[in-house]
């Protein structure tokens, strides 16, 4: 009888969650090619393909979304499993600040894993840009902040996450715009303040055509082909395009992403989350 390696199962999800092969291999701290070579180890064990590879996006095929939902179930019974017998004491509430631009793709995974390894805690999640995230560290509200690091703050460094200029499949025109149509998030936003620095040193006229606090509403105008957006790699959707000096935009500085805490966070489930945030996240 074959039999599953929870391991290769757990590439497998990384890869399906992350939409491509280097997404999902940072995800498991292995290499590219490393987690390609186990994927097709899978599909040998399986005898079917799981990912479709001539689209642009990695796709799943058939038997690739049945086993996905297996997978989950697996993996997460052997969390379950293990918190229930290495941490049943572990008990409490951490309460965790992140912005949108990395709650969408970065902490989701990190915090399924901690719920199901720790039963015991319950987590609040505070969606808000990085520096409306200071104040609730600094009054107590918050116990810990993935986030962009900025002036004043101090954190536990944890990756250099690249930025990009976001459009849509059809916007290489807009480009060549002058002045630059620009979606962007609001006064105080680092990514900005990289992206603003960046066209100015090329020289590029620009304007704001869109300012915004969510990554939904900047993401909806690169849609529908009104503006550029810089952004953190690993907020871009696979289906928009990266967009760089074959299209006459500049580099942008990476951003710095640190785990700030407050001075309530001296409790084990905090030590315990911020742990599994830093194993799981830093490059």
């Amino acid at each position: 009888m074959k039999k599953f390696d929870l391991d290769l199962l757990a590439m497998f999800v990384a890869v399906a969650d992350g939409g491509s092969f280097v997404r999902g291999a940072e995800q498991v701290h292995r290499s590219q090619s490393a987690v390609s070579m186990q994927i097709k180890a899978l599909e040998g064990l399986v005898g079917k393909a799981l990912f479709v590879r001539n689209t642009r996006n990695l796709a799943l095929t058939a038997e690739g979304q049945t086993l996905l939902g297996y997978a989950r179930r697996l993996l997460q019974l052997r969390d379950e499993a293990w918190g229930a017998v290495v941490h049943p004491q572990v008990t409490g509430r951490v309460a965790i600040g992140v912005p949108d631009d990395y709650a969408a793709t970065l902490l989701p995974p990190v915090l399924r894993r901690f719920s199901a390894s720790y039963p015991g805690v319950d987590i609040e999640v505070v969606g808000l840009p990085s520096a409306a995230l200071v104040p609730l560290l600094r009054n107590n509200r918050l116990d810990l902040a993935c986030m962009t690091r900025i002036p004043g703050v101090t954190g536990e460094f944890v990756r250099n996450e690249p930025m990009i200029w976001a459009g849509s499949p059809n916007s290489r025109q807009i480009c060549r715009e002058r002045p630059l149509p620009i979606a962007v998030f609001g006064e105080g936003s680092v990514s900005r303040t990289h992206a603003i620095r960046a066209l100015q040193s090329a020289g590029i006229a620009y304007r704001m055509s869109y300012e915004s606090p969510s990554l939904m509403g900047l993401l909806s105008m690169v849609d529908a082909g009104l503006a550029v957006a810089p952004l953190a790699r690993c907020a871009v959707p696979e289906r928009l395009i990266h967009l760089d000096a074959g299209e006459g935009l500049p580099a942008v500085q990476s951003l710095e992403i640190v785990l700030a805490r407050s001075a309530r966070s001296t409790r084990p489930p905090c030590d315990y989350l911020a742990e599994q945030i830093l194993l799981e996240l830093r490059l």
